[in-house]
């Protein structure tokens, strides 16, 4: 068996990382699952991360943005919260949504402020837990 035969599928999505005054993580439920998240998605053909963050934070949670409100993070990879047996690799922006409130839309059932000290007895998916929940 080759390792090419045991690599984790690969799963390549935008992911935000939104912030309060209060230094709280913004975190989304989708419906029928039971991890929250950053916002985020997967791109549509042709897209650059940067665009597929800009479409999926106004289709989920209702928040216009433009590219200027995006900071770079980098890419990371952990195990996708959602789907067993694929690894999530998110190209993650820090962003500024000035004084807009997000609100659940689309596939999204629920949104909550969170940090470490807050989201115990909730399920945090991986790569929100491992790289981004402030203390």
């Amino acid at each position: 068996m080759t390792s090419d035969a045991i690599a984790p599928r690969r799963i390549h999505v935008s992911a935000a990382v939104i912030t309060d005054a209060e230094g709280r993580l913004l975190l989304v439920r989708k419906a029928g699952t039971t991890a929250f998240m950053q916002p985020g998605g997967k791109p549509e053909p042709n897209e650059t991360p940067a665009q597929t963050l800009v479409r999926e934070l106004a289709e989920e949670v209702g928040l216009r943005v433009g590219s200027d409100a995006l900071e770079a993070l980098g890419s990371f990879a952990a195990s996708a919260a959602n789907e067993p047996g694929f690894e999530v690799v998110a190209d993650v922006f820090r962003v500024d949504i000035g004084n807009q409130r997000p609100e659940p839309a689309a596939e999204i059932a629920e949104l909550r402020w969170v940090t470490a000290g807050t989201a115990s007895g909730i399920e945090i998916a991986p790569l929100a837990r491992e790289y981004f929940l402030p203390d």
